[in-house]
């Protein structure tokens, strides 16, 4: 049963004919595909809520999941059944955190057998866990799709009890992970993988000082941080924690949990402006990717959001925000070691894919990101001409041959860049 409803499909011919008007007939021919990508083969309805799995890998991420239908939300006020599919996978999602607030991606049901349960060495072992790699943006994610849905829906149905219980989770989770080494049972070993695949130090990552930041074990791209801090991440959290606290006082009610969220962001805040912001000579001011809280930084940025390119589009803070800006110039440079340039494209690509990968989920962060049509043209430019004539968004691509890439279905890239494509056609 198609799960596209008419609201969809008319909304779909609309951005197309913009598409046309605006002089670009090959992105409104790509438009339809992608912005239908996650709906038409990446969900399944269940009792326990709407499974969405990331595409080419079985499994649902709670932060592709919540990526891969974002550009759904402006349908969700007059559109019920989009409105109830959103619904549904905010409450899987809910479940989810309180399953297990370490692991990144789930099963859809306990009885999935994945290969890393025979590599995997961790403290709790849990059969509904695709993988228990923790990224503290894996718990930003449901939050921030939940409080936009409610602003774009208007409905507040999905923030109950159970998802407030999930929100009480994130935090003490947080909370925890602010003194990773004293307080945390949390460990990750892999046998049989790349370094980046596990952490260091038997399992619980390189040291760490207290900064009022919050630990994450692994980065978007689910590959192991170098310094515990990640700074993007901790600036969605600081955003998430905003939205959360409003959710707290303007739908529960609750002026102590809103307290007690208020309080472990600013802690979160006061750890970025002290330890985030590194001085780099030809640039000023500009944000660390990561650190550690004694003394280490690693400058550079990875096309998996968040990220620095995303800072603006996460809510933390203007896309004119001068050190935004500076860092803007540093990452889409060559100072940052996975920004690449080549005969076809050039962009941001991550450790995570081969060297000179381009990631098309950077792109569209950059158009999404960016103040100048001039450089939101090129973008779509570079759209038409790296999908290797498949028409559908990958993983990374080479800079000299898109014929070259990693990931034919790779849902929350699709998604993405029709989010930036509307984004370009409603300006």
């Amino acid at each position: 049963m198609s799960l596209i409803t008419e609201k969809m499909s008319a909304y779909v011919a609309d951005i197309q004919d913009r598409l046309v008007k605006m002089g670009r007939p090959k992105i409104a021919e790509m438009f339809p595909a992608t912005y239908l990508n996650t709906i038409e083969t990446t969900v399944t309805p269940d009792e326990n809520g709407a499974f969405v799995i990331t595409g080419d890998i079985p499994a649902m991420w709670l932060r592709d999941s919540s990526a891969q239908v974002r550009h759904y939300l402006p349908l969700t006020k007059d559109d019920p059944e989009i409105r109830a599919l959103v619904g549904s996978l905010v409450k899987r999602q809910a479940l989810c955190i309180l399953n297990d607030p370490y692991a990144n991606a789930f099963n859809r049901t306990g009885e999935h057998i994945t290969q890393w349960q025979f590599h995997d060495d961790t403290e709790f072992r849990n059969p509904m866990a695709w993988e228990r790699k923790y990224e503290v943006d894996s718990l930003c994610y449901p939050v921030n799709l939940a409080y936009h849905f409610w602003k774009a829906s208007g409905t507040a149905a999905h923030l109950d009890e159970t998802f407030k219980s999930a929100c009480r989770t994130i935090l003490d989770t947080f909370e925890r992970e602010q003194r990773h080494a004293e307080n945390s049972k949390y460990y990750f070993r892999r046998t049989n993988c790349p370094p980046t695949d596990t952490l260091c130090n038997d399992g619980k990552g390189s040291p760490v000082g207290y900064t009022g930041m919050t630990w994450s074990g692994f980065r978007p791209s689910d590959d192991s941080c170098t310094y515990h801090y990640l700074i993007p991440s901790e600036m969605f959290a600081s955003v998430i924690l905003g939205f959360m606290a409003e959710i707290a006082e303007e739908i529960w009610h609750d002026p102590g949990f809103a307290a007690r969220v208020r309080k472990l962001k600013g802690e979160i805040d006061g750890g970025i402006a002290q330890y985030a912001v590194v001085d780099v000579p030809e640039f000023g001011k500009v944000y660390a990717y990561e650190t550690d809280g004694l003394g280490n930084v690693l400058l550079m940025d990875d096309a998996n959001v968040p990220s620095l390119l995303s800072l603006p589009y996460l809510g933390w803070c203007s896309a004119d925000d001068e050190i935004y800006q500076n860092t803007r110039r540093y990452i889409l440079s060559k100072r940052n070691p996975y920004y690449f340039e080549g005969k076809a494209a050039k962009g941001i690509g991550s450790p995570h894919t081969p060297k000179d990968y381009i990631w098309h989920v950077s792109l569209a962060m950059q158009g999404l990101t960016s103040t100048d049509d001039a450089e939101i043209d090129y973008l779509l430019d570079l759209f038409e001409t790296t999908t290797a004539d498949r028409g559908l968004m990958h993983e990374g691509f080479h800079k000299d041959d898109p014929e070259l890439f990693t990931r034919a279905w790779f849902a929350w890239a699709n998604s993405i860049f029709a989010e930036f494509v509307i984004h370009a056609a409603t300006r």
